[in-house]
């Protein structure tokens, strides 16, 4: 499944043929391994995208269990940690990226697994974290909503630093890591007083 990815990622879903990606995963080329093992190319995609899926889940489970040993740590801390894992849990899924933004229109199907199965839960997952930091524990925010705006802005700094070699004016990571954590931090002191309109 990592080499159909892969395969699929760099020359595109239609151009691979099941005989390249039988060589990629040592089987002999030609030879009708892959039909061992699935039904079609079609469906190893599928069955790719669903152990991202699955792992994606338990990556959420685990990052959310284990926030509890930083809460001792500053809120600009712990902000710029989330940061810095939703950066790598993109280049992680770099090969998945390419081939959504690349072939998955073809299959609509995949595309709402994807959603319901990796995207949502990632943007679930920052909105609940957020939600438990001590510092927040008096907001009353729409944090499906802010997560939806810190999430949106780590998958923008990854596509354009993917798709056009280097990052959005020229910001490196830690800028970006920094910047991203003092917009979080804004949280805190917002004014919470209703307006008088």
């Amino acid at each position: 499944m990592a080499e159909s990815l892969r395969l699929f990622a760099d020359r595109g879903y239609a151009a691979t043929s099941v005989a390249e990606i039988e060589a990629a995963a040592g089987l002999s080329p030609g030879a009708g391994g892959l039909y061992r093992h699935f039904r079609s190319k079609e469906e190893v995609l599928s069955a790719a995208i669903r152990e991202h899926i699955e792992r994606t889940r338990q990556q959420v489970s685990d990052v959310l269990d284990q926030a509890v040993q930083y809460e001792g740590r500053p809120l600009e801390v712990r902000l710029r940690m989330t940061c810095q894992a939703g950066l790598a849990k993109m280049r992680e899924e770099q090969d998945l990226i390419r081939v959504l933004f690349r072939d998955l229109d073809q299959f609509p199907n995949l595309v709402a697994e994807m959603r319901e199965g990796i995207v949502n839960p990632l943007y679930d997952g920052i909105a609940t974290w957020l939600s438990q930091q001590p510092e927040f524990a008096d907001a009353d925010e729409d944090w499906a909503a802010i997560a939806s705006i810190l999430g949106g802005a780590v998958v923008n700094y990854w596509l354009a630093n993917e798709s056009m070699y280097e990052p959005p004016t020229r910001i490196d990571e830690k800028r970006f890591v920094a910047g991203w954590a003092r917009l979080g931090l804004g949280l805190v002191h917002l004014d919470r007083a209703p307006s008088s309109s």
